[in-house]
This record gives C-alpha cells, structure tokens and sequence, in this order.
C-alpha cells in the first residue's frame, strides 16, 4: 500500500458485503450509529480481511441485543460488563461494543468501565492511531480524527493522544506496541517509545495471562526479531521475560564465544525459515523453543584456563528456567513441557557430526524426542549460524545423514511407536506378578533390550525377560 488511494481502493473492496449494509440499516432504523472499529478498519486498508469483526455502536447493550435478535441466527451477552454482544449472521461472527471511554486507575489491572457519548470518544481511547479509524455504516463514511491512514501508510505506531496518557490509561498496550512490530512490520514513533521506556515498570500490574497472550502473538508475527528487540530495548523484557536481554553476556577480551544475544534472534529467524520444510507453519513451540534454547548460558558461564568460555549444561538449566518462566506466564503445560524437552535436546546432535550413531543411539534419539522430533530437526538446524560455510556444510549434510538414517529405521522398525516385544500385561503373566514397580522395571528392562537390538520377537524377548527377572 502506497497511497491514500490505493488503501481506499483496498477498505472499498473489502467492506463489499451485505452484512455491513444489513448491520448500518437495522441500527439505523433504531435510530443510533454504528461503526467498524479498529483492527478490522486496518486490515481492510491492508487489503486483507480481520480474522474478527469489530464494531462499536451508540446503543446499549441491551439496545444492541434488541436490535440484533430478529436478524441473527445467535447471539452471547458473555461480555456485557464491558458493553459487548457477539453474534453470528450467516458465516460471519461479529462483535458489537458500546462507544467506551474507561481508563485503568493507577494500581489496578482491570479497567473501569465508562460508557461514552461519541464514535472520537471511542476512537481516543485506543491504543495507536492505526487502530483509531472507522467506517461509519450504512454509508461507508471514513473517519479517521488522529490520521492513522497516514501512519498505516508510513509505516508507524503511535498514540491518539499522549504517550504516558495511553499507557498509564493500559500499560499492555506497551506490549501491544512491540507485538505490532512483529506482525505489521511498524516501527514505533521515538516519541512513543520513549513513553514505552520511561512507563516500562508499569507492565507489572498487569496480569501474567494478558502478558501471554501479546507474547504470543508476537512470536507468531512475521517479523519476530522486531518485536523482540523493541521489548528488551524498552526494558519490558527485562521485566517479561528477563532471560532475554540476560543473554546480552559480555563478550572476553578475544571474543571466543558469539554474541549469545543476536545468535538467539538469528536462530528463531532461520526455524521460522525451517518451519515449511516440516510442515511446522506458524509454530509457537518450536519459535520460544528457539527463543529460549540458549537461556541456560548465563548462568552456566565459565571462563576455562588459555581464556576459553564454557557453558556446560546449559541446556539442561535452560529447560528448567525455560519451563519455570513458562509457568510464571500461565502457558499451559502440555507447551511448558514440548518447549522444556526441545531445549534439553538441542544440542544431542552435535556428537552426530563427529562420529556417526549407532542404531540404538538413533533409536534413542527418536525415542527421546517423541512427539516433538519434527520441531527438534527444526531447532537443530536453525541453531547452526556459524559464517564458516565448510563447517555449515558439515552439520547440514550431517543432520540429511541422521534423518535419513531415522527415516530407514522407521521404515523398518515403525519406531513412531516404539514399544517393548511384550506389553506389562505379558510381562505380568509371564512373571506372574500384579501391577506395581517390578512390572515397571520389567518393561523398562525390555525397552532398553528394544533400543539395543531392535526387534528381537514376543519368544525371545520372554526368554531374556525370564533370564533377567531369575538374575536378579
């Protein structure tokens, strides 16, 4: 988009839809306005359609449900505290807020909630310009108070009204700021970023959820490496998620360690590269995976004797700061545990270059892995950011060889589901025993049998069981 008439051309284009002429008429004819509002307005400038429909309007409430219930096939009143009704017409799902006008109160994390009187209202109160523009229905009129048009245009993030106002009025939106960075490609107008900066402490009233959530979104933007520096620049991060701007180590004397910091924002740029190659698109898990693989450095930095750095098991201390920063930002457990595991595993392969595995070591591998061993080939070969094209070379035709290797064992051994020769109801039977530890130490006896030598047949592993269980 390069001109007001060119992003005119995309809002006419995409607004073209009976339901926005349905929804202007029937609020109309009730005799009060309505709008699109906000991210839908400036996706449409962008010549893309809203995931969401966002519509404000001068009606209550419950003038908004009286005057959708004839014309909707449902509707929901779960956000009416705050003056919203959602509703389903046709295929669309649309959402329906009454003019606001709240603010936060200085220590609080929930707004109060003000209803307001006119559509600028409304748009004042919203976090950046580009989202403080509106299409007044039935009749298409723009308007746009705070020029975001020209913004959306440039390229830039900034504030209706002051800075400091917006943010102490919702300190998320600072996050928001850094997350539109990533996902639009913005850059945040100086004067808007030092607010950010300057308020950054603010963001600790705000609950570790909605932190979530704008941390997300910003992982899955197209351009994370923006967003993330703008949230260790602002000293957000530092605040977030302080493992980040930590990576930040000071470099020794003779540089024999790379900058941790920037090979992190390259590793998480080139899994995103990965992602196509393993179906993988707009993964979360493997984007923090790659975020946070090296977090395990700083506090596993030693400075060895000739002035060489170490950072031994940083990856196992990474899994654990990783999966405790997860938890503190309310991510659910099945991604604190997918995100912990890839961490653990990031570095295995690097034996593999300089001496091939053995069959049991890529059945452990795989075994190891499980169900996050797309994301660990993923992470493993955007964590090599070496300039040395020899050695790049190396690793890259190295992990090809150990894929390869897992695809023929797979195909021979159906390693997806690799299990003992006897399941604990054989082994129960054949030692004549009832459910509890020495089953368990049975079954993890013939695991290891399974990972050694591959399948070795029901017959032969009873007889090694009965061999092992008589020797004990």
């Amino acid at each position: 988009m390069r001109s007001v008439a060119e992003a005119l051309a995309n809002l006419e284009r995409t607004t073209d839809s009976p339901l926005f002429v349905t929804l202007g008429r029937i609020f109309t004819d009730a005799g009060h306005e309505i709008s699109l509002v906000g991210g839908p307005v400036r996706d449409a400038f962008l010549g893309r359609k809203a995931p969401d429909l966002d519509f404000t309007t001068s009606a209550t409430p419950d003038e908004t449900i009286a005057i959708l219930k004839p014309h909707v096939d449902a509707f929901w009143d779960i956000g009416r505290a705050f003056g919203t009704i959602g509703a389903r017409m046709g295929d669309d799902t649309v959402e329906i807020t009454t003019y606001r006008a709240d603010k936060y109160d200085v220590d609080s994390r929930k707004p109060e909630v003000v209803f307001g009187k006119s559509l600028e209202d409304d748009l004042f109160r919203r976090d950046f310009t580009v989202n403080s523009m509106a299409l007044r229905l039935p009749d298409k009129v723009f308007v746009d108070p705070f020029k975001g048009l020209q913004d959306l245009i440039d390229g830039v993030l900034r504030t209706p009204g002051k800075p400091e106002d917006s943010f102490s009025d919702d300190p998320l939106r600072m996050m928001r700021g850094a997350r539109f960075a990533s996902q639009l490609g913005f850059e945040i107008e100086p004067a808007t970023f030092e607010a950010m900066t300057a308020m950054a402490e603010r963001i600790e009233i705000i609950s570790a959820e909605r932190v979530q959530v704008e941390l997300t979104k910003l992982m899955l933007g197209d351009n994370p490496r923006a967003g993330l520096t703008a949230l260790v620049d602002s000293g957000l991060a530092a605040l977030v998620l302080p493992e980040l701007p930590a990576l930040k180590l000071e470099s020794d004397e003779h540089h024999h360690h790379k900058d941790v910091y920037e090979h992190t924002l390259t590793v998480v740029e080139q899994a995103i590269d990965y992602e196509k190659d393993y179906n993988l698109e707009g993964d979360f898990i493997l984007r923090f995976a790659a975020l946070m693989h090296d977090c395990g450095k700083p506090a596993t930095k030693r400075l060895e004797p000739g002035g060489a750095v170490s950072f031994y098991h940083h990856d196992v201390v990474g899994a654990k700061l990783a999966a405790k920063r997860m938890k503190a930002l309310r991510f659910d457990n099945d991604s604190i545990k997918a995100v912990s595991r890839l961490i653990e595993l990031h570095l295995r392969f690097f034996g593999y270059s300089d001496q091939a595995w053995t069959d049991s070591a890529i059945r452990r591998y795989v075994r190891d892995a499980d169900d996050q061993l797309l994301r660990l080939h993923a992470l493993t070969r955007a964590d090599v950011t070496t300039r040395n094209k020899r050695k790049a070379d190396r690793l890259a035709h190295a992990y090809d060889d150990l894929e390869h290797r897992i695809a023929v064992i797979q195909e021979q051994e159906e390693l997806n589901s690799l299990r003992p020769d006897l399941s604990g109801e054989q082994i129960m039977a054949i030692l004549d025993l009832r459910p509890g530890r020495e089953v368990g130490e049975a079954y993890k006896f013939l695991m290891e049998l399974r990972l050694e030598e591959g399948p070795i047949g029901p017959e032969e592993a009873e007889k090694r069981l009965l061999a092992w269980w008589h020797s004990r």
